[in-house]
């Protein structure tokens, strides 16, 4: 009798493996289908990047495409909300319109920085002067009182236009070894001519504009051809500007050699005061396990020269997509998932600290969060961030996907804890499992990252779409563990810096006020 009841505990189990393992690819089957045949991608991209715009934090254009995902959230029978988490000064871009009028003729390439002073739509006409290469402070002072309407420029004129890899494709050994010596060279004497005023790059402009500049010319190049990023302005009252590479490096040779440029200027902005801002939140309820979490992740908001469209537009879309894709083939799910997207990531992280500050349940009872930030490749990596039973859990979360996308993702077990980077680290912080789906470059670091650049075409929608089918996969398989994931966190190693012990990092306060 003991024998028999054994032989059908034995039979039983492996039943029910057997059955979890068919039910586990049906599931699996129809996300891959679903992706793959009914793909929404392009048209989330076109709604979000093209229709909609960038999504500076403070600008209309955040709080209109937060508004814009709630909606279609709920299209998708998915509850969705804003959760208020802070304030941020408020401002509109307008145009901006710069026109070299002597000693020739030319439109230039020109972007105000955000939140930038506007002319308020008037032309405004000065002449184009370089900071001088004075001895010391004084001499600085004195040139400074003859700068009163001229628009000032800040940044070194870069001696060559053509990206690293273009030289080491097309020069000899020899003349890609001096280019780069002569690069060298022209930036260290450039940054003492900035140590001479007595002021550095970052407080020269409010000098500037004190001593009545009619504006602040910069060139901030990302190292690709056409590429600058646009950053925030410092100035208060005047137009901060970025002109590109090439139009910056006419204006300023042809100060240098005494032919004293002019330009006319016209740009318009909005100051709106303070704005709320939101992280918008979505979720389908758990059915067993409500109060535990399975969390998606990606930031929303982006800087303005493009329209964030590899940071974070396409981690935008993956989780979007997987959500959709979820609550169509998976609608009763485990465990809660929970997608958050967040806003102020690019001003440190402060959306997804003020929700981990605001939810304590969801730290508490989080059996994983996935987030993918850094362009639009394929993810290829995924770190297990200090925890201890990572390459477990992971391991085992990656087994059902396609071996199309799982064989070109490297994992490192059980790895450190990010403190900074993007918006999983606000959770690992916290001690709760957060991970980064680490995607491939195409360039990221030169091209798209902060730069004017990053548009709907540098998509590879290819990529985007496996990304979207792992993060759907990898929510079910967590969301059905029969296991809760330990915060059991592994020995650090020594930081070769100093020598000391790695710390785990703290949970970051977020700046719930910001842009005063």
């Amino acid at each position: 009798m003991k024998k028999t009841l054994k032989l059908f505990m034995i039979l039983a189990f492996c039943l029910s493996i057997n059955t979890y393992a068919q039910d586990t690819k049906a599931v699996v089957d129809k996300i891959v289908a679903e992706a793959n045949d009914n793909s929404q991608l392009e048209k989330l991209a076109y709604e979000l990047l093209d229709k909609n715009g960038p999504r500076l934090v403070g600008t209309p254009q955040m709080n209109s495409a937060n508004d814009w995902a709630v909606a279609k959230y709920k299209s998708w029978g998915i509850d969705a909300r804003n959760e208020k988490w802070g304030e941020w000064k408020g401002w509109e871009r307008g145009i901006t319109h710069v026109d070299m009028i002597s000693p020739r003729v030319k439109t230039l390439e020109a972007m105000q920085l955000a939140w930038s002073p506007s002319t308020n739509g008037k032309d405004v006409t000065g002449e184009v002067v370089v900071i001088p290469d004075v001895a010391n402070e004084a001499e600085f002072k004195t040139w400074l009182k003859g700068i009163k309407g001229k628009f000032v420029m800040i940044d070194m004129a870069q001696p060559t236009g053509r990206p690293d890899y273009n030289w080491e494709k097309n020069g000899t050994e020899l003349s890609v070894e001096n280019m780069k010596k002569d690069r060298a060279e022209l930036s260290r004497a450039w940054s003492q001519r900035v140590r001479n005023t007595g002021l550095t790059s970052r407080s020269l402009p409010a000098a500037l504009e004190e001593a009545g500049a009619a504006g602040i010319l910069i060139s901030n190049w990302s190292r690709g051809f056409g590429a600058n990023k646009i950053f925030g302005a410092s100035t208060k009252k005047i137009p901060t500007i970025d002109i590109g590479l090439e139009d910056y490096g006419t204006l300023f040779r042809m100060a240098e050699y005494g032919d004293a440029p002019k330009i006319t200027v016209k740009t318009t902005a909005k100051d709106l005061g303070m704005m709320p801002t939101f992280n918008t939140i979505a979720e389908i309820k758990g059915s067993e396990l409500p109060n535990e979490y399975v969390v998606l992740s990606a930031h929303f908001d982006s800087w303005d020269g493009g329209t964030g469209a590899t940071d974070n537009g396409t981690g935008t879309l993956v989780m979007m997509e997987a959500m959709r894709i979820l609550k169509k083939v998976y609608p009763n799910p485990k465990r809660t998932i929970l997608v958050g997207h967040w806003g102020s990531e690019e001003q440190g992280l402060n959306g997804s600290s003020a929700f981990v500050q605001d939810h304590p349940e969801v730290i508490k009872g989080l059996q994983a969060l996935f987030n993918q930030d850094n362009g639009t490749g394929r993810v290829v990596n995924i770190s297990g961030q200090g925890f201890l039973h990572a390459y477990e859990f992971i391991n085992r979360w990656l087994a059902p996907v396609p071996s199309a996308i799982r064989r070109e993702i490297d994992t490192n077990f059980p790895g450190t804890p990010g403190g900074g980077g993007s918006d999983y680290a606000s959770f690992v912080a916290a001690g709760a499992p957060g991970f980064s789906l680490s995607s491939t470059s195409w360039d990221y670091g030169a091209y798209t990252w902060h730069t004017n650049k990053d548009t709907y075409d540098k998509i590879v929608f290819e990529d985007v779409r496996n990304n979207a089918i792992l993060t759907a996969i990898m929510t079910y398989m967590a969301s059905e563990d029969d296991k809760f994931f330990p915060r059991d966190k592994s020995v650090l190693p020594v930081n070769p810096r100093n020598g000391q012990p790695m710390e785990w990092p703290s949970p970051r306060n977020p700046n719930r006020k910001g842009g005063e």
